[in-house]
């Protein structure tokens, strides 16, 4: 894989690095040393195989395991209440996060979930856990979510990821942002 250093002399301070195909882009200050720079590319390159380890051990999160989670986060938020009797993934909706039949028992999440922190996947499989025991949106629904310390904070990313995806895409030619 090619690494191509971007200096700018806008940037003062701050480094990044992404992949753009076979190639990692770095962006650096045009200030920085060659020893500077040197030091930089290493640690971004290093930030970015961590990233990336960590995306695909997410993504690598089998149905058992999710089942798993689900049993641990209805012991933990739902005094066991919730028991499904299946939890998947599933590859079949692209406008909702996360489903859930409650006669079935069977609660299916996204794939677009995957590569997410924990905390949103935790979320969505929670909120589906309290369908099992509560089908509607109904102040009771809300109620067994308020336990989840970071039920806001991830309706606020699936918000951000939506509003994102609404969003033109940029123009040919276009700097990246």
């Amino acid at each position: 894989m090619s690494v191509e250093i971007r200096r700018s002399a806008r940037r003062t301070r701050s480094v990044s690095a992404y992949r753009e195909g076979d190639r990692t882009i770095v962006l650096i200050p045009a200030r920085m040393s060659e020893a500077e720079e040197r030091r930089w590319v290493g640690v971004m390159l290093e930030k970015l195989a961590a990233r990336e380890k960590d995306r695909e051990r997410r993504r690598s999160l089998g149905d058992g395991e999710l089942a798993e989670r689900a049993r641990r986060l209805s012991e933990q938020y739902l005094d066991g209440r919730a028991r499904p009797a299946s939890v998947r993934w599933v590859t079949n909706q692209n406008s909702r996060w996360g489903s859930c039949t409650p006669a079935e028992g069977s609660i299916r999440l996204s794939h677009r979930l995957q590569p997410m922190p924990e905390y949103v996947v935790d979320y969505v499989l929670l909120h589906e856990l309290a369908h099992l025991l509560v089908p509607g949106h109904g102040p009771g629904f809300w109620r067994l979510l308020e336990a989840y310390p970071r039920t806001e904070r991830a309706r606020g990313y699936l918000e951000g990821v939506e509003a994102a995806l609404r969003l033109p895409p940029p123009e040919a030619g276009a700097p990246a942002p």
